[in-house]
């Protein structure tokens, strides 16, 4: 396994020990005479997993170990790390609930979108926007941590999750516009080819049994 594939793994393993240091409230750590709350360590492990998604695809493609199971794993490690991020958030009452659940739920729903075109034979790479999507949300949940204790950067951290909400919409809408009609008629277009099989094969079929039927009649009238 290459240094990618354990970074987008180690991304995953980062996501209960998030879920953990949100939710805790009373832990205290005390390091050399600085005191480490759980705020600051959730902050710290979101920050480090976040810069694990940054550097996987660089070296991915810098070194030429762009893989199957990495491509296939990037984006669930993602999404497990940002959902984490979000439920822990309204778990503690920083975010409203209602948001959380549009933007997993658009998640989801390009998740399935992706599966689709894949099975129709279309890769759905990852648009400028998506990316955006992706930058912004690490910014938001970023600012929204810090707001637990620093309660002067709440508008500011609200602000930037409506600007997450606003671009997991309109990424959404631009996924769904550029690729599901190309996946519609691909699909339509193979399951015509299957009927159209299926078709051919019972006509064969069919002449085969006609076949068999006359070729067994002039020995039923020589037997009269």
């Amino acid at each position: 396994m290459n240094l990618p594939n354990l970074l987008t793994i180690l991304r995953i393993f980062f996501v209960p020990l998030l879920v953990a240091a949100l939710v805790q409230e009373s832990l205290r750590l005390e390091v050399r005479g600085l005191v480490v709350t759980n705020d600051m360590l959730a902050l710290a492990i979101f920050l480090a997993a976040a810069a694990t998604d940054l550097l996987d695809g660089y070296l991915a493609r810098r070194w030429g170990q762009i893989t199957t199971v990495g491509t296939l794993l990037d984006p669930i490690a993602d999404k497990l790390l940002v959902s984490a991020a979000l439920i822990s958030l309204v778990q503690v009452h920083l975010m409203p609930g209602w948001m959380a659940i549009l933007i997993i739920g658009r998640e989801f729903a390009i998740s399935g979108l992706r599966s689709i075109a894949a099975s129709a034979g279309y890769t759905i790479a990852a648009s400028d926007l998506g990316k955006t999507k992706m930058v912004a949300q690490v910014a938001a949940i970023t600012l929204t941590m810090l707001s637990k204790e620093m309660v002067s950067l709440r508008p500011t951290a609200h602000l930037a999750m409506w600007t997450v909400v606003f671009f997991s919409i309109l990424s959404a809408a631009m996924y769904f516009r550029k690729f599901w009609r190309k996946v519609d008629v691909r699909i339509k277009q193979r399951r015509r080819k299957e009927l159209l099989v299926t078709a051919r094969r019972k006509r064969k079929l069919a002449a085969v049994m006609a076949a068999t039927q006359e070729s067994r009649m002039p020995v039923a009238s020589e037997t009269q």
